[in-house]
């Protein structure tokens, strides 16, 4: 019987000619599993593609929703960023892609499953750590390890002497990941940090030159941490990324460049068009500034970055991110309420905030003392500072002893000399 690997297959240059070579190294049947993330492909020319190149089934699955009601939203909720700027595109489809994956594999009695990620890359250590959590009895074939094939120019004559067509060329080397949430660039001039990234690389985003000449005001609502509605319009998710990201990207938001710490330890560099993204992490971090008690809004921070890290590792499908995920739950419970957003050439400011859970109160936050009694600060700020009360003698003696050396010092330098 002939073995079968399920190929995670977007029809880019690498998994364009991982089919055939699946096929000529293993003999097995290849089972192309198309994701649809949102990264906007022409599904049946993918699919087509696929079967040209040799797979014996193709199945397409719109992950769409699930990809942002269980990964993105909830990684948006921990307000979680890696290394300050990486809001998680790539990090979170992965996780959606292998289960997905995974799923079609045993429906389908394969023994194996395969990815196209390089063996330099975070990507291999998401599929595969994903692999393990749902499936361990299923055999991983990581074509970029075991192949002779060195770069991608060595991959695009690959393809050329098969006849394989690819969109990726000399000129235009990017490695690109797209879904609904952003799209990523890397290679090409991108591979020296110094140089400066080409004008028409960017995709999603308008130059600041040529965004609109005026102001646009987004207001985004919110119910318990999940966004809901846009400008008073209540969207499904997927309608409401893609509204933000139109809406982002003709103002210029969200570019990012980033030179980032990979997980197997190369430092990498990277630009990212996150439009909608941009404007939902800014507008969630706003409204938990209302809704959230200082405490936990303060503890909630740590909770993020270790998030971030599980995120960017591949360590979705583990036991702490669901435990993280059940504090994140908790703090989202009075999150309700709308941010607006004013958009300008680049630029977003906060126009509004409103929340029916706000713990902001005018009268205690005027300048005026109704409602406030001054004397109470006097024993608060006292109770504080006792410890440094008990301590200030001790420096103060500390600080005269060495001042008593130090003449003692200059004392016999001088009859030295």
């Amino acid at each position: 019987m002939t073995e079968k690997v399920v190929l995670a297959y977007s029809g880019g240059l690498d998994t364009s000619i991982i089919i055939p070579w699946l096929r000529e190294t293993y003999g097995c049947e290849v089972i192309a599993m198309i994701a649809d993330v949102g990264q906007g492909d022409d599904i049946p020319a993918v699919i087509a593609k696929a079967k040209a190149t040799g797979a014996s089934k193709v199945y397409v699955e719109d992950l769409r929703r699930e990809f942002l009601t269980d990964y993105v939203f909830p990684t948006l909720r921990a307000g979680a960023v890696y290394e300050h700027s990486y809001l998680l595109g790539t990090s979170m489809a992965r996780p959606v892609i292998a289960k997905r994956q995974v799923e079609v594999a045993l429906a389908e009695g394969a023994s194996a499953v395969a990815h196209g990620c390089t063996g330099k890359g975070n990507d291999q250590v998401r599929f595969e750590l994903a692999y393990q959590a749902l499936a361990p009895s299923l055999k991983v074939i990581a074509p970029w390890r075991e192949w002779k094939l060195n770069s991608r120019e060595d991959c695009l004559d690959y393809a050329e002497a098969r006849g394989i067509p690819v969109e990726a060329s000399r000129a235009k080397i990017y490695s690109r990941d797209r879904n609904l949430w952003h799209l990523s660039h890397e290679g090409g001039e991108l591979e020296d940090p110094n140089n400066t990234p080409n004008d028409d690389m960017w995709q999603l985003t308008l130059s600041p030159q040529q965004a609109p000449d005026r102001p646009e005001e987004v207001k985004i609502t919110f119910e318990q941490g999940m966004p809901v509605a846009v400008n008073g319009k209540s969207m499904n998710p997927v309608t409401l990324v893609e509204e933000l990201n139109f809406k982002g990207g003709r103002n210029s938001i969200g570019r990012v460049d980033l030179v980032e710490n990979r997980f197997v330890g190369i430092k990498s560099r990277g630009c990212y068009e996150t439009p909608g993204g941009s404007l939902l992490l800014t507008a969630h971090r706003e409204l938990e500034s209302l809704c959230l008690d200082r405490e936990v809004m303060h503890f909630k921070q740590h909770v993020a970055l270790k998030y971030a890290e599980m995120v960017y590792f591949g360590l979705w499908f583990t036991p702490l991110r669901e435990a993280l995920d059940s504090f994140i739950n908790s703090t989202q419970q009075t999150v309700t309420g709308s941010i607006t957003l004013k958009l300008y050439k680049g630029n977003f400011t906060v126009a509004g905030r409103e929340s029916e859970f706000s713990l902001y109160q005018t009268g205690l936050a005027a300048f005026n003392m109704d409602g406030y009694n001054p004397k109470d600060a006097e024993g608060f700020i006292r109770i504080l500072g006792l410890p440094a009360r008990v301590q200030a003698p001790l420096r103060f003696k500390k600080e005269a002893s060495e001042r008593e050396r130090g003449k003692e010092f200059l004392k016999a330098t001088t009859a030295a000399d």
